[in-house]
């Protein structure tokens, strides 16, 4: 059975052809004309709709829909309609606005945000009767235009925080634990505590992924208590030591750092441990063993300086790799997985490249700060 016959045949003569075929020819022509332009030549020629649409890379209702304009305007109807002009741009004061309440904290706009960004910015503009409509593309050329980035943020030292000849000295050193080589006989190690870390067992199995469908996880879960990870991270190799603990003391913390007196070769005499201010690591039994344990030597960076733990990075993987579903039967098993995690760690491990640069900029402001 034949298909119906469309009433729209597409003729031209020469010149129109020529004038379509030169469209073609042209490397600056618009990719959407000159599929439209082939189109129409192919259906001058014979060819139906639909072997036009697939030949061009077009639905068949859009070869119909600029069949019609061609045949009522000639080549001039396959061209795109030209954009009002109230549709391009915006007067300056829209600019304005937008400026001025990106500088500003949504809640001091009545906008119950942490911070904006551009589709939040843009509902804004609209409630406020600045525009009728804007788009977020819109509001990110705008303020990409004026360097804006509400969006971002960025942890400061407060101001009541001393960056005095004690502070730079303390970052200094810290500092020059990583980056200085080291000799045979001693290492560097930052220490860190990942505390709560819960089992959270799905009431349904974890799914994993298919062919067109991602890991499907069960939102409800049972609670099962939680875990404390202990772990050290090597600043030159990248391997990870690591123990679990139900509680976080002083007894724990010993614990571990008797593992991490087991593990690390006899060979070495020094062993640098980063940690930070917590009293758990300058308590009295701390103080004690670490008089029985020569070998082990404690730096504090300076309070409110916890991104100087290159642990903390390597927490960030962990949560991102192992944790981000968590669904655990229960605290024996999750610390069973942790274990597992450290060990494939292990196998590929690397050291994060420091770099001074952030060190530097407290460096400069510490300089500041003594001069003035």
């Amino acid at each position: 059975m034949q298909g119906r016959r469309t009433a729209l045949v597409v003729g031209m003569n020469d010149a129109t052809r020529e004038q379509l075929v030169s469209w073609l020819r042209a490397t600056k022509t618009p990719q959407g004309l000159a599929k439209r332009a082939m189109a129409m030549l192919l259906l001058a020629d014979g060819q139906s709709y639909a072997g036009t649409a697939r030949q061009v890379g077009l639905r068949e209702r859009h070869v119909r829909k600029w069949a019609k304009r061609f045949l009522r305007d000639g080549p001039a109807g396959l061209h795109d309609a030209p954009v009002p002009a109230a549709r391009r741009s915006f007067p300056p004061d829209v600019a304005i606005h937008l400026v001025k309440m990106a500088c500003e904290r949504p809640d001091d706009l009545g906008v119950s945000l942490s911070q904006w960004d551009c589709v939040e910015l843009a509902r804004k503009l609209v409630a406020d009767g600045v525009v009728p409509s804007i788009s977020p593309q819109t509001v990110q050329r705008i303020l990409e235009a004026h360097q804006l980035k509400p969006w971002r943020q960025h942890y400061w030292l407060s101001p009541k925080v001393p960056r005095d000849a004690a502070f730079a000295a303390q970052v200094a050193h810290v500092i020059d634990l990583y980056t200085r080589p080291l000799a045979p006989w001693e290492v560097v190690l930052c220490a860190d505590e990942k505390t709560s870390i819960q089992p959270r067992q799905r009431l349904s199995p974890t799914l994993p992924a298919r062919p067109g469908q991602p890991v499907r996880v069960e939102h409800e879960y049972k609670r099962k208590g939680a875990l404390n990870l202990f772990a050290a991270f090597d600043t030159r190799s990248g391997k990870v030591y690591a123990t679990t603990a139900e509680r976080k003391r002083q007894v724990e913390f010993i614990a571990f750092l008797e593992h991490v007196d087991r593990q690390v070769p006899t060979e070495v005499t020094t062993i640098h441990m980063v940690l930070d201010n917590l009293i758990m690591h300058k308590g009295k039994m701390v103080q004690a063993w670490l008089a029985e344990h020569p070998r082990f030597v404690f730096h504090h960076p300076p309070v409110h300086c916890s991104w100087m733990n290159q642990v903390e990075q390597w927490f960030g993987i962990l949560q991102r790799k192992r944790l981000g579903i968590p669904d655990f039967a229960d605290k024996a098993a999750l610390a069973e997985r942790l274990m597992a995690f450290v060990s494939h760690w292990n196998q590929y491990a690397h050291p994060f490249n420091w770099s001074t640069r952030s060190a530097a900029k407290v460096m400069a402001k510490c300089q500041l700060s003594m001069a003035a």
